[in-house]
């Protein structure tokens, strides 16, 4: 499949390709007495602290609130020890007493491991990726913390699918800065106004695919839902990644139409 004009396309990973929000949400429910792996977490709370499965769940709400506020500065702190600061707050948060960072740590590298476990690229995502490489070069572009992303990117084993991966935790400056969309351009060998940008985040995907110049930009918004202030402006709204293809061709046949109409003009004259 190939697109006039259209040269690259660059993925987010998060959201977009693999379902992490679903995954961590997953992740966080085994962190329960439902899986025999975890019972020894459950127990510590239950025997140490004499709190029960409830007491669990406010300790696992608790904590993925914490990952939806999460600000991560790699500079200051590792995205471990961050992590399992939230879980020791959790812990705190919801028994009291004195902090409890060895339960912390085992909460969270069980959690870690969960989710890694359901982190997975769909097969008709695969199926998609394949058709689509026939005819344009793919990137995936990340943001996040490089071992968080890297770990997570071999966990869903996308790296046979794409021709270049970049972690924003591994350059100077992450989306939505035009530079990282550049540096992928010269990864390539393409021009910005030869690329597309696919993401589900307005404020790093879209807006960085409009900073750096690219043809267009296409925004993943599987609840359909607009928001009262679209802002930035994508150039494309789909509801599922596999909706790709179609605004390819979409984009193809207004540049033929356009093309078209150039001919006809230089004809006419």
């Amino acid at each position: 499949m190939g697109v006039h004009g259209v040269k690259a396309v660059f993925f987010d990973l998060d959201n977009t390709l693999v379902d992490t929000a679903a995954a961590g949400r997953r992740a966080i429910e085994e962190v329960l007495p439902l899986d025999p792996c975890l019972l020894k977490v459950i127990n510590a709370l239950q025997s140490k602290h004499h709190y029960g499965e409830g007491e669990a769940r406010v300790i696992c709400d608790k904590v993925q609130a914490k990952l939806l506020k999460e600000c991560h500065d790699p500079s200051k702190m590792c995205i471990t020890d961050l992590r399992i600061s939230h879980w020791e707050e959790a812990i705190q948060e919801t028994i009291g007493g004195e902090a409890n960072r060895n339960l912390a740590a085992e909460c969270y590298y069980l959690w870690k491991t969960t989710r890694l476990q359901h982190l997975t690229l769909a097969e008709d995502t695969r199926g998609m990726l394949t058709e689509l490489r026939k005819g344009v070069r793919l990137l995936l572009l990340t943001n996040g913390d490089k071992q968080t992303q890297r770990e997570k990117i071999e966990a869903c084993a996308c790296q046979p699918y794409f021709d270049a991966i970049v972690v924003g935790g591994e350059q100077k400056e992450e989306k939505p800065a035009p530079s990282i969309f550049h540096y992928c351009c010269d990864l390539l060998g393409v021009q910005p106004a030869e690329c597309v940008m696919v993401g589900d985040s307005l404020d790093t995907d879209i807006q960085g695919g409009l900073n750096a110049g690219l043809k267009a930009t296409v925004w993943l918004n599987k609840a359909m839902t607009t928001p009262v202030d679209t802002s930035p402006v994508p150039h494309y709204i789909i509801s599922s990644v596999l909706d790709l293809p179609a605004v390819l061709q979409k984009m193809e046949h207004k540049i033929n139409l356009c093309s078209g109409t150039d001919h006809m003009a230089s004809s006419n004259e």
